[in-house]
Formats: structure tokens, C-alpha cells, sequence
């Protein structure tokens, strides 16, 4: 019998089983893990990550870590000699002998480099507690049949705590050396320079924007913001659509396997149903009028485009979620079950202010600021780049100069703040077309339909925010009966290639 056991609650020779419900743990390894601390604090750096008292299934160990863990903290030292006047009046220690089961607790330490694989241990044993506690609570609340909850409820309310888990350990790493942080920015620079675009990011298949963002940076959160009727849903699927389009899987630079030209892309459309959006993409590719789509007002030739361009598409890895007011929580949860399961390299949320918080914070303010930071989060776990649509305030309309600002961002002081890049969508055209003059001022109309004739079919987008590159403005064309983004032909360029537009 261990020195651990003999000292367990029920007197000497009571095994912890007899003690204490019969759940998963592991005394021994939560003794000799608390040994090692208590004879070298230091260990307790490389653990605090994964661990805290709450880890601990003995009640003792728990408390003898809470208070060893306060002490290291304000660089005190933490033994069984400084640990005995904090604990010699628990109930609990008592019945393991006192003080004296600090003292062997530290007799029975384990080795400094072991330390982290116990804790690992401890901590896993924690997490199959908890997943039983879960379980149970989850079968409490589906037996329970009251009015109020409702079984649809019960199983978000239950993916969320079970996520929650999922995502409980996951600590930082901690400090890195510059070595490897730089070696880290070489690689990124080398996959640049190999890739034909000399693109560091994904291509976004819209040529003037990629030369000014560099593509589309993993763990980057932009967003894409426009007044109604700016087209801001439709540069997002144009976007979308060109990155799954473009999707080849090969051997990345650093020898991993993964898209080596487009991606796979989550689209969160929690305005449009998913129908809606399927049909956008499709008058893009099939260059038939969306409002002909939606009436069926095609003849043939269009209706044979359009079947044709929807087979094409049939193995695009474009993956469409219309559940409206999605929580954050839920959000990131079926984020992370997609690159699971099908991979992810690009998540657009069509728009920010539809997504709902946790539900704690009554200040809307505070709700965005938890959303764009629960975002930023996705964006830096899974690694890709996140693109969130925002709306804009209605002072743009009051202001002579309508092209918009970072002001004019709904909520803008968190969303200007967390996101590495803001953009805005403006067409003057849209504008211009409410100023038109009456028939009887001839001037001014000639003068009108001059600027219609210039504005006609371009668009802008303002680069207000870039964290890694500069600000400035992309001109892109516009074609509002296929709801398509294009690059712009410059004047020069007319003699050469023709029309570059997608």
C-alpha cells in the first residue's frame, strides 16, 4: 500500500474508493504532482497553464494547491513548513494526519520533467468529471418536461456547455523564442514570393484588391462594412465564391497537406436564406439576371447557362449556415466542427450586428465588442482569415461627402478596434441617381448624365483601416444585374486584354 493511500480519509488503510464517490481520478498522481511543487515552486509555472484547484478531485489537494498557488504568486515560497499555518486548522487535512501529510506529500515528489504529463493527468481526469456532470445535467433537463424549456433549447443550451468544455484547456503557448516567430515570417514570406501572385494571403480574385490587401491573411478579422443597397453582400459572395472556385488541394511549402489555390469557405448568411444566396452566386456565374432567376423569366439560352453553371458549381467547397440571430458561441462551435470535418481556410458572416452575444451584456455596445472579440478568436484559433459585413450609421446620408468613414461604423469604437482591416463599399453611382434633376432644367441634366455616364457601373472600395499594409481606395466595376464585382479596366488597358472582370 502507498504511503498516499494509508493516509486517505476513513484511517490508515482505507482506500480512496471507500472515501470518496466513484469517479474517474487518479489520488496518486494529484499527490506526487502536489509533492513536486511544494519541493520546487518552479514546477508550478509549467502547470498553472492547464491546471487550477478546481482540476483536483480530493477536496484537500485542492485547497493545499488554491493556497500553494497564492503563495508562488506573490513570490512567497510554498512548502509544507510555510504551507502549515494556512492549512493546520482544515477539517480535511486533519484527518490525513496533519501537517505531517505535507511533509510526505513532498516525500513523495515526483521529477521536475514529469511534472507537466501528471498534470496532464489530473487535468483529463477533471475533464471526463465534468463530462459526466454534463451528461447528467443534460438527462436531469430532458426528463424535466416543463413548458418553458423547450427540447430545441436543451440542445443548444447542451452544445454550448459541451464546446465550453472542448475549449476549457486550450491555454496559450506561452512565450516563444524571436528564432522561431522569426522563422515563422520568413516562411510566410517564401510561400509569397513562390506563390505566382506574390500574394502572402489568399486571393480574393479581384486583382487591384489583392495588390493592396496581399490577399486574405490567416488569423486577420476584416470587415467589410457599406450602407443598404452599397452591395456589400454581393462583393462578399463574388469574394466567396472566387476563393472555392479557385480551391486545389496539394503539399503546401512547409510539406502539410491543404489548399495550395483557393480554399474551403464557411458562409454565414444570418439575413439571407441560404436559397437566396445560392441564387446570387449562380446569376454571377451564369450571367443571368438574379431577377429573372427569381421569376423563372429566362428562355433557353439562359436556362441552359444556368443549369450548366450550376452543375460546374456542384463540387464547390462553398458551405452556406441561414440559421438567423446565431449566437457567437454557436457560431465559433459549428466554425470548428466544419474544419473538422471538411476543412476551412475562409469564414464570411453576412452580418455582424445579426449575431447574437451571451446574453449578459444589456449595453448593445458591449454586446458588439463581445461579438467582434469572440470573432477575432475564431480568426486566431482555426487559423483563417474571418470576413464579417457590418452595416453603417445614417449619418453618411446627412453629409454632402457620402463616402464613408470609421465613425460611421455602427458600434465603431470595438469593431474599428479588434479588426486588422476595414473596408467600405461605395458606389457614388447609387447617389447620383437620386439627384437627378427635374425634365425642365436642361443644364443640369446634361451635366447629370454626364457624371451617370462616368459613375456607370464602377464602384470603390475605401480601405479605412489596414494594420499591415496601407489605406487608400480599390476601384472595382459593377454589373447590378448579375450582382458582380469585377476588376476595373483602366483606360490605358483598353487596347490590351479587354475586359479582366470576373
Amino acid at each position: 500500500m502507498s504511503e498516499v493511500a494509508r493516509f486517505m480519509p476513513g484511517g490508515p488503510g482505507a482506500s480512496t474508493e471507500d472515501a470518496l464517490p466513484d469517479l474517474p481520478h487518479n489520488i496518486e498522481a494529484e499527490a506526487q504532482l502536489l509533492g513536486a511543487i511544494l519541493t520546487n515552486n518552479d514546477i508550478y509555472d509549467r502547470v498553472a497553464a492547464i491546471l487550477n484547484e478546481t482540476h483536483f478531485y480530493h477536496p484537500v489537494h485542492a485547497r493545499i494547491f488554491e493556497v500553494a498557488a497564492a503563495r508562488i504568486a506573490v513570490n512567497a515560497l510554498a512548502s509544507p513548513v510555510t504551507l502549515k499555518a494556512f492549512l493546520q486548522d482544515e477539517p480535511g487535512l486533519q484527518e490525513l494526519g496533519g501537517a505531517s501529510y505535507l511533509v510526505r506529500l513532498a516525500g513523495s515528489a515526483i521529477s521536475s520533467y514529469a511534472a507537466r504529463d501528471y498534470a496532464q493527468t489530473v487535468y483529463d481526469l477533471a475533464i471526463r468529471r465534468k463530462l459526466i456532470d454534463v451528461g447528467r445535467d443534460i438527462a436531469a433537463k430532458a426528463a424535466r418536461v416543463d413548458v418553458l424549456s423547450e427540447p430545441r433549447d436543451q440542445i443548444v443550451a447542451a452544445e454550448q456547455e459541451l464546446y465550453k468544455l472542448a475549449e476549457a484547456g486550450k491555454g496559450s503557448q506561452g512565450f516563444q523564442s524571436f528564432l522561431r516567430a522569426v522563422t515563422d515570417a520568413v516562411n510566410v514570406a517564401n510561400a509569397a514570393y513562390q506563390r505566382e501572385g506574390g500574394l502572402a494571403g489568399i486571393s480574393t480574385g479581384l486583382v487591384d484588391l489583392d495588390r493592396k490587401l496581399g490577399g486574405l491573411h490567416k488569423s486577420d478579422l476584416l470587415i467589410l462594412a457599406g450602407r443598404p443597397s452599397m452591395g456589400k453582400t454581393s462583393l462578399a459572395t463574388n469574394i466567396a465564391f472566387n476563393i472555392a472556385k479557385a480551391y486545389r488541394r496539394g503539399t503546401r511549402p512547409d510539406g502539410t497537406e491543404g489548399a495550395v489555390d483557393g480554399g474551403v469557405v464557411g458562409f454565414y448568411s444570418l439575413e439571407m436564406s441560404a436559397e437566396q444566396l445560392a441564387a446570387r452566386i449562380l446569376s454571377e456565374a451564369s450571367e443571368v439576371p438574379s431577377e429573372q432567376i427569381r421569376r423563372g423569366d429566362m428562355n433557353e439560352a439562359e436556362f441552359r447557362r444556368f443549369v450548366e453553371a450550376a452543375k460546374s458549381l456542384e463540387a464547390c467547397p462553398l458551405y452556406i449556415d441561414d440559421t438567423p440571430a446565431l449566437p457567437i458561441s454557436q457560431l465559433a462551435a459549428r466554425a470548428r466542427r466544419l474544419k473538422r470535418e471538411h476543412g476551412l481556410d475562409v469564414l464570411f458572416v453576412d452580418y455582424l450586428q445579426l449575431v447574437r452575444g451571451t446574453g449578459r451584456n444589456e449595453n448593445r455596445v458591449n454586446e458588439i465588442s463581445e461579438i467582434t472579440q469572440g470573432l477575432k478568436a475564431i480568426a486566431k484559433e482555426l487559423d483563417i482569415p474571418v470576413v464579417a459585413l457590418s452595416q453603417l450609421s445614417r449619418q453618411v446620408e446627412n453629409r454632402e461627402d457620402k463616402r464613408p468613414q470609421l465613425s460611421d461604423l455602427r458600434e465603431s469604437g470595438s469593431i474599428e478596434q479588434d479588426a486588422d482591416v476595414v473596408m467600405f463599399v461605395f458606389r457614388e453611382e447609387y447617389y447620383k441617381e437620386r439627384e437627378k434633376p427635374g425634365d425642365h432644367e436642361l443644364e443640369k441634366i446634361a451635366n447629370w448624365q454626364q457624371e451617370m455616364e462616368r459613375l456607370h457601373g464602377r464602384a470603390e472600395v475605401v480601405i479605412g483601416k489596414q494594420r499591415h499594409g496601407p489605406i487608400g481606395s480599390v476601384d472595382l466595376s459593377f454589373e447590378g444585374r448579375f450582382t458582380r464585382f469585377g476588376n476595373l479596366v483602366q483606360p490605358w488597358q483598353q487596347g490590351s486584354a479587354g475586359d479582366v472582370s470576373f
